[in-house]
């Protein structure tokens, strides 16, 4: 019974590593506290496909992780960062 219950969450565990496709790192300027920081992500999340956001308050990077299938844009991440009041510098897309 033990071996199937591990067999069962290794599956489930694995499922999930390999399940986003590609995340997006983005360079920002203006990102200076937790607070900024969570105000962009609460606006990434609503995202539909967005799964996870990470932001380095002292790099000005902001890593997304997406659903498979999910391509976030350039146009909209540049139109998103301004309206949220900070400089959007770059995206580069990061394949598993």
């Amino acid at each position: 019974m033990n071996r199937v219950v591990i067999a069962t969450l290794l599956l489930v565990w694995a499922s999930t590593l390999f399940a986003a496709d590609a995340h997006y790192l983005m360079r920002v300027d203006g990102l200076a506290c937790p607070y900024c920081a969570y105000g962009v992500e609460k606006k990434l999340k609503q995202i539909d496909g967005v799964t996870s956001v990470d932001i380095d308050l002292d790099n000005g990077v902001v890593t997304v992780f997406v659903r498979e299938g999910v391509s976030l844009s350039e146009p909209d991440m540049r139109k998103l960062f301004n309206e949220a009041g900070f400089t959007y510098r770059s995206m580069a897309i990061v394949s598993n």
